[in-house]
Parts: C-alpha cells; sequence; structure tokens
C-alpha cells in the first residue's frame, strides 16, 4: 500500500474522529456517570488505530491502540469516571492530533509519546482487576448475541475503496447511534486486519426507517451496497431499491479554478448580451438568452458545491472554551446554535480565528469570575453562546456573553486620554465603542494574561472581516454582557453589484447592504455632529461623499443620487455622481495597500473588460 496515496484522505477522517472525541469527552465531562460517550470515544479510537497501521503510522496507531485499551476497560466498568482519567485523555485527543499532523507531513519521527504513552497503560493497570472481575459483555454482543425482532443490515465495501476497516468502523459507529447491535460478522478483530474483504453484516435493533438506516450508512462513504431485511445470511432480501448516494471529495482549489471560469462566462455573457442589443438579431437574442439561463444554472450548482455547514469549524470550538475557562478559574456554560447554516468553504476557512479571538475575550474580559458573579446576585456558570443564522442576504455570526459588559465611562476616559476621542464628545455609543477597541494596542484588560490583553484581538477580528466582505457590529451593556456580530456575505465568489461613478472612475457596490436609492434635495441636508446629513422619512441619515474620499477630479453634480446603505443597524448615504447600472462581478480579494483608504474589499473585471474597486459598505457606514 502506497501510504502517500491516502494521506489527505487518512488526515481528513482522523480529524473528523479527533473532533468527534473531543465533543464526546466534553459530554463525559458533564456527566462522567455516561455510559454513550465512552462507547463512542473507543469506536472513534479504534477507527483511527485501525487506519493509522494501515498507513503504517505506528506513533498514531500505537497511542491509538493504548488509549483504546483504557477505555475498553472504563466502558465494561460503568461507572463514574475520574476527572484525572478524563484529563489525560484529553491529553491524548491533543497528541494524537499532533500526531496525525506530523505523520502525514513526512514526520513521522519527530514526536516522542513515550511519556504519555506510560501514563495511559498506568492508567489501564489501575482498572485490570476490573477487567478480570467482569465479562466482556460490549465485544461479545456485537458479535454473538442476537436481538429479538432485530433486522439485518448487510453492506459491502467498495472494492476499490481504501482502509476498508476504516470505513466499516464509521458504519458501525453510525449504526450505534440508531440502536443496539449484534450477531456482527465477521468479528472486529477481522474488520480490523486487512484480510478483510469489505463484506459485513449485524443485526440492529431500531425504530428507525430503511431509508434512514441506508443514508447512515452511506454517510460512511465508499459504500457499495447496503441490503436491509430478515432474511437469512445466504439469501437476503433488498429492503426497496438501493438509492446510490453518490460522494466524492473535491480539492477546494479545483472549486476555485472552476468558480474564476464561471465568473469569466459571466462577464462573456453580459458582453455578449450587450453586443446582441445592438444588433437586434432575434435569432442572436434566442441564443443569449439559452446561454444565459445556462451559465446561471451552472454557477448556482458551482456555488452550491462550495457551501458547507459551519459545524465543520463550530465543533472545535467547544474545547477551546472549555480549556480556556480552566485555565482562567472559570465556569462557562457554553452553547453552539445554528449549526446547519451554510457558508462558503472559502469564507468558513476564514472565520475560525476572528471567532478564537471572540470567544477567548468573552471567556478573558466578559465572564466574571463565580464568586463575583455570585455576588452580583447571578449564576455561577457564565453562559457564552456561539451562533449562525440568516439575516436577509447575510449570514450573523454572534459570540455573546452574559458577563460584565464594558464600562464605557473608563473606556472613554482611557480613549481621550490617548487621543482617540475628540475632546467635545461626551461619550461613546456603541459604533464609536467598537471603533476604539479595534484601535492597534488599545485594551481594557488591566493586565497581560497568556489569553488576551495585547490590544490586538479585535483589531484582528475587524481587520480580517473587512476582507472577507463583510462587517463587525458590538452591543454591550454594563452588568449584563456583550454581544459580536460577524456579518458576511453567503459566498465571496461572485456577488450582484450597483455599479457608481465618482468623476470618471466607476466603482462597485455589493447590492447586499444596499436599502435604496433617492436623489440628494440640497433643502434636506442637515448637520450631525458636525457633518452633513439627510433626514430621510424622519430619520436623520449622515452622508459620505464618494468624490471626497477617492479625490475624483471635475466639478460635482448638483442633484447627485444618494444610495442609502445599512449595515445591520447603522444606516448612511453613499453621495455619487452617477449610477451605472447592475453587474454579477467575480471578487478577487487583496491586502489594503499602506496609505490606501480602508473602504475597498476588492477588485473585479466587468464585461467590459476594465477592472474597477469593490466598495466595503463596513468601512463607509
Amino acid at each position: 500500500m502506497d501510504p502517500g496515496k491516502y494521506a489527505d484522505l487518512f488526515l481528513t477522517e482522523s480529524r473528523e474522529h479527533l473532533t468527534n472525541i473531543n465533543q464526546q469527552l466534553l459530554e463525559w465531562e458533564r456527566n462522567p456517570s455516561a455510559a454513550g460517550p465512552v462507547d463512542a470515544i473507543f469506536r472513534a479510537m479504534h477507527t483511527i488505530k485501525g487506519m493509522a497501521a494501515s498507513m503504517g503510522f505506528t506513533t498514531v496507531a500505537t497511542l491509538a491502540h493504548r488509549a483504546e485499551n483504557l477505555l475498553d476497560l472504563l466502558r465494561r466498568r460503568r461507572g463514574a469516571t475520574d476527572s484525572e482519567t478524563i484529563d489525560l485523555l484529553f491529553r491524548t485527543a491533543d497528541t494524537l492530533e499532533q500526531a496525525v499532523e506530523h505523520s502525514v507531513g513526512g514526520g513521522e519521527g519527530e514526536l516522542d509519546a513515550s511519556d504519555l504513552v506510560a501514563d495511559l497503560d498506568r492508567a489501564a493497570a489501575g482498572f485490570e482487576s476490573t477487567k478480570k472481575q467482569g465479562a466482556t459483555r460490549t465485544r461479545a454482543s456485537i458479535e454473538t448475541e442476537a436481538v429479538g425482532g432485530g433486522r439485518r443490515v448487510q453492506v459491502t465495501i467498495k472494492a476499490a475503496a481504501s482502509l476498508k476497516g476504516a470505513r466499516a468502523m464509521i458504519v458501525l459507529r453510525r449504526m450505534e447511534s440508531l440502536g443496539p447491535m449484534s450477531g456482527l460478522e465477521p468479528p472486529l478483530d477481522v474488520l480490523e486486519g486487512e484480510e478483510f474483504d469489505g463484506k459485513l453484516q449485524f443485526f440492529l435493533d431500531s425504530d428507525a426507517p430503511d431509508h434512514v438506516i441506508e443514508e447512515a450508512i452511506r454517510t460512511a462513504g465508499d459504500v457499495e451496497e447496503v441490503v436491509i431485511g430478515r432474511a437469512e445470511a445466504g439469501a437476503p432480501t433488498r429492503a426497496g431499491a438501493t438509492r446510490k448516494a453518490r460522494h466524492i471529495r473535491v480539492n477546494l482549489d479545483r472549486l476555485d479554478a472552476l468558480m474564476n471560469q464561471i465568473g469569466e462566462l459571466a462577464n462573456a455573457r453580459g458582453r455578449l448580451a450587450e453586443l446582441s442589443a445592438e444588433r437586434a438579431d432575434p435569432d442572436l437574442e434566442d441564443v443569449v438568452i439559452t446561454i444565459s439561463r445556462l451559465a446561471g444554472e451552472l454557477q448556482a450548482e458551482i456555488i452550491q458545491a462550495r457551501m458547507t455547514p459551519v459545524w465543520q469549524v463550530f465543533d472545535r470550538f467547544p474545547r477551546l472554551v472549555r480549556d480556556v475557562a480552566r485555565q482562567l478559574g472559570k465556569r462557562i456554560d457554553f452553547r453552539v446554535e445554528g449549526k446547519e447554516i451554510e457558508l462558503d468553504r472559502a469564507i468558513l476557512d476564514e472565520i475560525g480565528d476572528p471567532i478564537v479571538h471572540l470567544l477567548r475575550n468573552a471567556v478573558d474580559h466578559g465572564i466574571e469570575p463565580p464568586e463575583e458573579r455570585e455576588a452580583a446576585g447571578k449564576r455561577p456558570d457564565g453562559r457564552v453562546v456561539l451562533s449562525a443564522a440568516r439575516d436577509r442576504s447575510t449570514v450573523a455570526i454572534r459570540v455573546s456573553d452574559d458577563g460584565r459588559g464594558i464600562d464605557r465611562e473608563r473606556v472613554f476616559a482611557d480613549a481621550k486620554a490617548v487621543g482617540l476621542v475628540d475632546e467635545e464628545a461626551q461619550t461613546l455609543g456603541d459604533d464609536q465603542l467598537l471603533r476604539v477597541l479595534a484601535r492597534p494596542g488599545f485594551t481594557t484588560a488591566k493586565e497581560v494574561s497568556d489569553v488576551s490583553g495585547r490590544g490586538v484581538g479585535i483589531d484582528a477580528v475587524v481587520t480580517h472581516i473587512r476582507l472577507l466582505g463583510g462587517s463587525t457590529e458590538f452591543k454591550t451593556q454594563q452588568g449584563a454582557g456583550s454581544t459580536f456580530t460577524l456579518r458576511l456575505p453567503p459566498t465571496l465568489a461572485i456577488v450582484r453589484t450597483m455599479l457608481a461613478r465618482a468623476g470618471k472612475e466607476r466603482y462597485a457596490l455589493p447590492l447586499t447592504h444596499v436599502e435604496e436609492t433617492v436623489e440628494l434635495d440640497p433643502q434636506s441636508v442637515t448637520e450631525l455632529d458636525g457633518a452633513k446629513a439627510i433626514v430621510l422619512r424622519e430619520r436623520v441619515i449622515p452622508l459620505v461623499f464618494l468624490r471626497e474620499l477617492v479625490q475624483a477630479e471635475g466639478e460635482p453634480i448638483e442633484r447627485p443620487p444618494v444610495i442609502i446603505l445599512q449595515v445591520g443597524d447603522r444606516r448612511a448615504g453613499l453621495v455619487v455622481d452617477s449610477m451605472a447600472g447592475q453587474q454579477e462581478v467575480v471578487v478577487k480579494t487583496f491586502d489594503t495597500p499602506r496609505g490606501m483608504l480602508p473602504i475597498f474589499s476588492g477588485a473585479t473585471i466587468l464585461s467590459d473588460g476594465r477592472a474597477v474597486l469593490i466598495l466595503d459598505a463596513g468601512g463607509l457606514v
């Protein structure tokens, strides 16, 4: 077997199992007497061991095997597990993650896990007497005993599949969540070996419909056939026609390349539509309509192929919060909501670090120590919530806490002392407060810790989210907590924009944040905090003049159009010279050059071949 051929698959599968292990450990820590988590962790360790052994990754296989031995003893004794043992398994999960990365990267011998292996062996030795006294009920039940009334399930792994044993173990793990299993053939020892041919069968005692069982099995990947029925092993009956769900892993670079091509096709489609309009040829117009429809459908399919549920990133944060809370001596009730919401994979890969900053800030700065919370009449456990939700045409990711909130007066005084606010200012609103907190080097921490306090977290969050075409909002109430909201476009690939002119240049503005357009009436212009604003339906809206920002040449327009922008609860009117229609564009992000105004989120090429800058609504409002 050539390890390099399956290295990426091994890495992906191992990461999924390690994420599950961390989740189950957190659940086990909350309820040390629960049986479900230890069984799930055992299965995941068993699968990692089998995959690593097949790949020849000795360090990973040895470590997983020793952990598996300890877990087997723990699940047989079926009693409350002490915190020291759970901490040992957390250490094991961390070291396994490092070992997997080292092994795939070619550094198999770089990680010394001998001390951890010894600790696992010592812990297992402490439970050895339990092993001798107890029967091997768990393993025997799945391999030999029959459950009355259960359905026989037969699974065939594809002949060309790599790591057949690992696939089979994933199938068994999926089935455990549906009900008790028994009568496994071949036994587990055979599934672990090279001689396993990819065929297994077992009894499943579950109320789940056949199609639910089949779908759960096929999520393991590389499943050729599923047969569900009550017939004998030699003459199975099919429970209806087997639907083959077809899944393959695709490198994101390939999807990026496809998206670039579909972007070029969209530009060509726009140019073709312009030429058709000029020639007024009915036949050509029909062809243009057909091409536009097909290109639009292809574009939608590619965008959908890139969409990924946020749980693939969110699932690693419960462990992070747990570790930070223990480090700081705080008690945290951490909740995750909206895990099914989907984002473009390219965006999802980039939001991990900003969320880490916000979660660490919430636990460190936001949540008070238990004794301080109780003195204030609060529960000793601070609540931190990470959520995702659709909000109009954006995805809103929120990190909120019920902690101490921000002391506005103290921040205002500190900001005023270093010249971050005007001398005439009396207080800070939420937007102003965020701008102060996002200034590099500014921090509310009284001392620097290993967790935070260097004044770079919020600045990094705001900058990073802006580069993704999103915006950051902040609300806080002293004594009640704080909420950060990250508003992101569902995809970075293709966005519909409004084209506007300032002088001789055109600029693209994503329609996501465009509320409406109005004509600037000089009679309606007023002043707000020393800046120009308009009153629109009894609401004062500050004005931003694009000509002034980009230093456009020529005389200003007498009654220019105003594009009303809304980002969260904030609104502003962008005054432009003229509007030049709408167009779908492919976004090309870039790092803002030094000295350039932070009002651009990228660039694009229009259908006429000319490059334009894309305005960032979050930087304008």
